[in-house]
């Protein structure tokens, strides 16, 4: 399949990144949201994102130009994805959500045309089932920030075809990713790892056997991860590590993969991390300062 036009549902923060990355390469991208003010964001970050690495002698000024004229948007469903030859889903992580709008891909995309999803968690086999096209359905997971993060796992669903394996994989090193197949499992790979890491490390708070900066430097320093679990919870979202730890949970069956109370609680309060300006640190103008009272001293 010779792939030229992608449309990328979800202007939030991976689809404008990964509409980014595919306008950069080459390809003819339709950025779709219902919401216009959302996609006006959307462009703005990529240009500024675009300006970075301009700063940074990654691109020139022509390229950054050629690369926000490979995108357009639309706030239809219908209309983003009607010459499309792939689709990439990015909407928030919702199961519920994520099926109604593969229903609509299904009815609106041109016949062969590969859906891909960018879920982190939510079955592929499941999304595909809702879809007369479930050998088109393959899961394509992109790591945050995605212009700079090289990874792309690569999920087969029950019937994904092995064509349409080779092909997403061909386009993800085509994008300078590395890509990594794995199959259709609660949390994939990646989120099976990370989240009970994460979800440790905040039992670990919660029971008052470190604090936030002492459980952050001991995996940094000492395991050698860039940042420490607590402030990547953070990055990620709490409410998307809360979500994730509920597919593990309900997927395996199994009490290891209970979400924390402490995590529950944090969301329920609206204490988010970095996008609501608090989780587990406190943030201030892109700074990062520590949060030292309650339950987090």
């Amino acid at each position: 399949m010779d792939i030229k036009n992608v449309s990328v549902i979800g202007a939030g923060t991976m689809g404008n990144g990964i509409a980014h990355v595919f306008a950069q390469t080459g390809f003819k991208v339709t950025l779709v949201d219902v919401n216009a003010t959302q996609l006006e964001k959307a462009i703005g970050t990529i240009s500024k994102n675009l300006d970075r690495q301009v700063s940074k002698g990654v691109l020139t000024e022509e390229q950054k130009a050629t690369t926000l004229n490979n995108i357009t948007t639309n706030t239809s469903i219908a209309d983003g994805v009607a010459n499309a030859n792939l689709v990439v889903e990015a909407a928030t992580e919702n199961v519920n959500l994520k099926l109604e709008i593969f229903k609509q891909l299904d009815a609106a995309a041109p016949t062969g045309c590969i859906l891909a999803s960018n879920t982190s968690s939510i079955s592929i086999t499941k999304i595909a089932a809702v879809t007369k096209r479930p050998e088109l359905v393959i899961g394509m997971h992109f790591m945050n920030p995605v212009p700079v993060m090289k990874l792309v796992e690569i999920i087969n669903g029950y019937a994904t075809s092995k064509e349409v394996n080779v092909i997403i994989t061909e386009l993800s090193k085509q994008l300078g990713k590395v890509p990594c197949t794995v199959n259709d499992y609660p949390g994939f790979i990646a989120n099976r790892i990370l989240m009970p890491m994460i979800n440790e490390a905040i039992y670990s708070l919660f029971e008052g056997v470190a604090g936030v900066e002492e459980i952050d430097t001991v995996m940094k320093l000492g395991m050698a991860h860039p940042m420490g679990p607590l402030q990547l919870a953070d990055f990620i979202g709490l409410d998307v590590c809360l979500s994730i730890l509920k597919v593990l949970h309900d997927g395996f069956g199994n009490p290891k993969y209970a979400p924390c109370p402490l995590l529950t609680n944090m969301v329920m309060a609206g204490k988010l991390g970095a996008k609501s300006g608090e989780g587990f640190y406190v943030y201030t103008a892109g700074s990062k300062e520590l949060v030292v009272s309650g339950s987090f001293k």
